[in-house]
């Protein structure tokens, strides 16, 4: 069983909110709360009441990566706890963009390793101004590897490889400016401004919201005729959701 309020989940309407309750430990992502985490999202997108999720943390921090403490216990003695907390942790990331329902993060403080991964595998982010967001690992003699495909997807390479060797962060205006934030604003607003983006989400038929989220990662991966017919497909089907599921 997760640790007694690892996860807090808030319901604004249609919208969910999941808040990394670990603020002693800027929310850093043990099993327990990957796990909860991980249940959370999907309860959420098996929800029809849910039709936006917003992911943020408690405390000071979105979260600050993996909890390293853990590290410990997880050796080449005991494979097969490396080999499951490595694939939880890959499922939950994955899981951000195969939700069917749009989730965005909001991100004060520091949103490190794991925790970027998680902020910038959302479909949108708010950073406050006081974000820190980097990709640490290397320091700490470990590769960033199950976050690495949402690193290169979605900053440029030179940009990439510069964070993920040297260590440098970015606050909030940079964000900006390579395109990772949406949205930047102080941090006694970024709540707000992430719950009225989830809110504007609301209002879009979810049967339109869930085809067009997944036809946005879908066409990212395959060649231009392959995307345009798959495009297609989808606008033909579309015809059918005015008025189904609103």
């Amino acid at each position: 069983m997760p640790e007694p309020g690892v996860l807090i989940v808030e319901d604004h309407g249609a919208v969910r909110l999941l808040r990394l309750n670990r603020p002693t430990k800027l929310n850093a992502l043990n099993t327990e709360l990957t796990r909860a985490l991980h249940d959370a999202l999907r309860a959420a997108d098996e929800d029809s009441a849910v039709r936006a999720v917003v992911l943020t943390g408690a405390g000071r921090g979105f979260c600050s990566g993996a909890d390293l403490s853990e590290f410990a216990d997880l050796t080449p003695a005991d494979q097969h706890a490396v080999i499951r907390r490595a694939e939880l942790t890959t499922r939950t990331q994955m899981l951000l963009q195969q939700l069917t329902k749009p989730i965005v993060s909001v991100v004060r403080g520091p949103a490190m390793g794991g925790g970027a991964g998680l902020a910038i595998g959302c479909d949108m982010m708010v950073a406050a101004t006081d974000v820190k967001f980097g990709y640490p690992e290397a320091r700490h003699s470990i590769v960033p590897a199950i976050v690495m495909t949402g690193i290169q997807r979605n900053l440029g390479r030179k940009l990439a490889f510069e964070l993920i060797s040297t260590g440098r962060t970015l606050g909030a205006a940079e964000l900006a400016e390579y395109g990772l934030a949406n949205r930047v604003t102080e941090p006694d607003k970024a709540e707000a401004a992430g719950l009225e983006i989830a809110a504007g989400w609301a209002e879009v038929n979810p049967l339109a919201m869930a085809a067009a989220k997944d036809l946005f990662y879908r066409v990212a991966d395959l060649p231009f005729p392959e995307a345009m017919r798959t495009g297609g497909d989808i606008n033909t089907i579309m015809r059918g959701f005015r008025g189904a599921g609103a």
